[in-house]
């Protein structure tokens, strides 16, 4: 077991159950210590709820609704993050550069190393 990501406190904002479980089992054992999943963006609105992870995990689309403003919030605030899609929408993602985008399907070790350089681990 990895501990590339210990400590880290993680959010997770994807929509299909299976591919949330795999992210948060695959940073489980890679020693992040909290993760937290959501399936939309509910309830993320507050600077108080924006502080509580150190790093987050982004679905470009969550139900059909587009993530990208929470994303350019995010940037906005200099917070840590990553987009996962299996959309291959270049123009969203070039909007925002420097930040990694992990296509589906992926590879584990491809989402953790991209989570640790986020996190300024790498």
């Amino acid at each position: 077991m990895n501990d590339i990501l210990s400590g880290l406190r993680i959010l997770i904002l994807e929509d299909e159950s299976l591919i949330a479980m795999d992210f948060e089992q695959l940073c489980r054992d890679h020693g992040a210590s909290d993760i937290v999943i959501k399936r939309d963006l509910a309830g993320l609105e507050s600077e108080r709820a924006l502080a509580s992870f150190d790093v987050a995990i982004i679905d470009l689309v969550l139900s059909g609704v587009s993530a990208v403003p929470f994303a350019e919030r995010l940037r906005d605030l200099k917070r840590p993050f990553l987009f996962t899609t299996g959309l291959a929408d270049a123009e969203v993602i070039s909007a925002f550069p420097g930040i990694q985008a992990i296509g589906k399907p992926y590879a584990g070790a491809e989402l953790v190393r991209a989570i640790a350089v986020a996190a300024g681990r790498l």
